[in-house]
């Protein structure tokens, strides 16, 4: 498949909400150059988080082309190795902590690219990708996270999956992650990411190695193709909650008169 069948796939199979987004992180000159003459991308009138950045990717399936003067979040400036950590982010995230000392501490154990090491952090439409991407960043809800996990684990042959959540740094810090361990992640929405225009159902944050979302696309084809279903929770349906007990079809409907019973239910 190409990314263009991977995303079809993935939102039809999984009823994502928003597209799935690409993010590339691009090291060079010369990777910024190659990478916008594969894609028509936009950037940032102003500064905005790197969240807002994504908006345009995962709502209008559009890619941004960011920089580091095009990043309003000292903590993703963090992350992507554009700023070092100093009093001012120290005092700035002080308050989920105990003290400054914690806050400082915290923060440094958080996933962080070198410093100097990005020039610019591209976000677009898996679907559009013009090269593999970095990672690829789902905001989806619980069940459909619950989903790409297993077919994750399956198609890389990994288990348990122990994700991490960071303080204050779901998408950027969560991406950073992916990346360098080349895992899974999984994490609920930074604070503040709804009431800052950044997600608008409490999406929660899945990232996956872009070395790697080919396999899990393909793992979910073939569940598909020999299920005849996308559903984990019931192969063959994708009503979620049939399976209460042991795919025992407890949640089912009947036509008003028909008193014929539960169809493949013994259980009373």
């Amino acid at each position: 498949m190409n990314y263009q069948e991977m995303e079809r796939l993935l939102m039809e199979a999984l009823r994502l909400y928003h597209h799935p987004v690409a993010v590339t992180f691009l090291a060079t000159d010369a990777d910024v150059h190659a990478f916008a003459q594969g894609v028509e991308y936009v950037t940032p009138v102003k500064p905005l988080t790197f969240c807002q950045w994504e908006i345009a990717a995962r709502m209008q399936g559009k890619t941004v082309l960011g920089t580091v003067d095009k990043l309003a979040c000292t903590n993703a400036q963090v992350s992507f190795g554009w700023r070092d950590i100093d009093d001012n982010e120290v005092k700035s995230q002080s308050k989920y902590c105990l003290d400054l000392d914690q806050a400082r501490r915290f923060l440094q154990s958080k996933p962080r690219l070198p410093l100097g090491s990005v020039k610019a952090v591209a976000v677009g439409s898996l679907g559009t990708a013009p090269v593999q991407p970095s990672v690829v960043h789902f905001y989806c809800d619980s069940l459909q996270a619950y989903h790409l996990a297993v077919d994750y684990m399956a198609a890389t042959d990994t288990h348990p999956l122990r994700p991490q959540i960071f303080m204050s740094s779901s998408a950027c810090g969560g991406s950073v992650y992916a990346y360098q361990e080349q895992m899974f992640n999984y994490c609920p929405p930074c604070s503040g990411s709804y009431n800052a225009g950044k997600t608008e159902r409490g999406e929660s944050n899945v990232t996956i190695p872009g070395a790697q979302i080919a396999a899990v696309a393909e793992r979910l084809a073939a569940r598909i193709a020999k299920h005849g279903s996308s559903a984990i929770t019931r192969p063959g349906d994708c009503f979620p909650g049939a399976d209460i007990c042991k795919n025992c079809p407890l949640i089912i409907f009947k036509k008003s008169g028909d008193a014929s019973a539960c169809a493949g239910c013994t259980k009373q």
